[in-house]
C-alpha cells in the first residue's frame, strides 16, 4: 500500500465541564464528545519529503507548513509522507478540525507502515486521543483519559457563523476553574432521556464565548427557534453550535431554512455518534 485516505469527521462536545486547572496551567475537563458523519478528508502517500497540499471548499487561510498538526503528526511518526488535506470544516470553530485532520493523519500512516504511533497523540493537543477514537466518548483530564462509548445516531443542526474564536481566549474568560462534573450518563429512555439529559449538564466555555463573540447567542437563538429542535448547545469553545433533532426530517428542513436565513453562516444537517 503506498497511499491510503481516512476520514476526519467534525467533534462535538454534547458537554464540556470545567472542573479544574492544574499548576502547569492545563484545564481539567469532563465531557461527552460525539462525532459527525460531515468532516475533512486525508489522503497520505509515502514520498521522499514530507509536504502537504490544502484543497477543498474550507482550504483558504489553513496552513500549509510545518506547523499544521498533519504535518506535526508525520512528523513525529517519523515517516515522510505527502498529505493531502481536502478541507469541509471550519478553521477554530469548537468541532476539533485541526485535532482531526492529524488523527486521520496518524492513522493513515499506521495503514501505510502498519505499526502504531510510536508516541502518545496527546503530544499533539487535547483533542488529538479523542479523535483517534471517532466516535462517542466519555473525555476527562487533560484529554488524556478517554473511555469510548455508545451512541445511538443523533439527529442535528451545526451551524458556524463565519467567525474564529480564540480558545486561550475563552478560557482567560472563565470566570471559575472548578465547575460540577458532569452527572451519571441515562441507561435506557432513548432520545427523550438523552435530551434531558443533556439539559441538565453544561458548556461552561459557552457564556465566556457569547461574551467575546455575541453572534452565538445569536446562532442558538436562531437554532431554538427551528420547529422540532429539542435542545441546543455550543460546542467546544465555539463558534459552531448545534441543535439536536428527533428526525432526519426535521434537523434537514431546519438546516435548508437557517441557510436561506443566514446564506453567510456556514450551515450543515448531520448525524452524531
Amino acid at each position: 500500500m503506498a497511499t491510503t485516505k481516512v476520514f476526519a469527521p467534525a467533534k462535538i462536545n454534547l458537554t464540556l465541564h470545567v472542573t479544574g486547572q492544574r499548576e502547569d496551567g492545563y484545564h481539567l475537563l469532563d465531557s461527552y464528545v460525539v462525532f459527525a458523519d460531515v468532516g475533512d478528508r486525508v489522503t497520505v502517500a509515502k514520498a521522499e519529503d514530507t509536504s502537504l497540499t490544502i484543497t477543498g471548499p474550507m482550504a483558504e487561510g489553513v496552513p500549509a507548513d510545518p506547523g499544521n498538526l498533519c504535518w506535526r503528526a508525520a512528523d513525529a511518526f517519523g515517516q515522510p509522507v505527502a498529505i493531502t488535506l481536502e478541507k469541509h470544516l471550519p478553521m477554530a470553530a469548537g468541532i476539533g478540525g485541526g485535532s482531526s485532520d492529524a488523527a486521520a493523519t496518524l492513522k493513515a500512516m499506521e495503514k501505510l507502515y502498519n505499526q502504531p504511533a510510536p508516541f502518545d497523540p496527546i503530544t499533539l493537543g487535547a483533542d488529538v486521543p479523542v479523535c483517534m477514537v471517532a466516535h462517542a466518548a466519555h473525555m476527562q483530564g487533560i484529554g488524556d483519559w478517554v473511555l469510548p462509548l455508545y451512541q445511538e445516531p443523533l439527529n442535528a443542526v451545526l451551524v458556524n457563523p463565519r467567525i474564529a474564536v480564540s480558545t486561550p481566549e475563552v478560557f482567560r474568560a472563565l470566570p471559575r476553574k472548578d465547575n460540577p462534573p458532569m452527572t451519571p450518563w441515562p441507561e435506557g429512555g432513548g432520545f427523550p432521556a438523552v435530551v434531558r439529559w443533556l439539559s441538565e449538564q453544561r458548556n461552561d466555555l459557552q457564556a465566556p464565548a457569547i461574551a467575546l463573540q455575541p453572534v452565538i447567542g445569536t446562532v442558538l437563538s436562531a437554532l431554538d427557534a427551528l420547529q422540532g429542535c429539542a435542545l441546543s448547545r455550543m460546542s467546544g469553545s465555539g463558534a459552531t453550535c448545534f441543535a439536536l433533532f428527533a428526525t432526519a426530517q426535521d434537523a434537514q428542513a431546519g438546516a435548508a431554512r437557517l441557510a436561506a436565513d443566514h446564506p453567510d453562516w456556514w450551515v450543515t444537517a448531520c448525524a452524531l455518534k
